[in-house]
């Protein structure tokens, strides 16, 4: 199930950034981009498509939050924390290894 919503929540994620590229610019970047004045007409009238993409912005971005926090939701409700020290398992400690004798020093 997790797998699932966080597919869905990186599609939504990657809808949403399409979505606000599309839309107008307001001003200010120097100029940059937003002209749309002039010209043929699109399928859209400017006013209508800059509805179009508020409403659509507006209704991704609340499936993104709702995503959100449905998986840290799901995340955090797992029964019991697990720590990575807990997990591993003791080593055993090695087994002594007899000393030798100290051979006689000969002089």
């Amino acid at each position: 199930m997790e797998t699932i919503l966080l597919v869905v929540h990186v599609l939504i994620a990657v809808f949403l950034i399409g979505v606000v590229l599309l839309q107008r610019s307001e001003g200010g970047a120097l100029g940059i981009g937003g002209g749309g004045g002039g010209g043929g007409g699109g399928l859209m009238t400017g006013r209508g498509a800059a509805n179009l993409l508020t409403r659509t912005t507006a209704i991704l971005a609340t499936a993104f939050f709702i995503t959100s926090i449905t998986l840290a939701v799901m995340s955090g409700s797992h029964s019991t924390p697990t720590s990575i020290l807990d997990q591993s398992t003791p080593a055993e400690p090695a087994a002594p290894v007899p000393a030798e004798p100290a051979a006689p020093i000969s002089k």
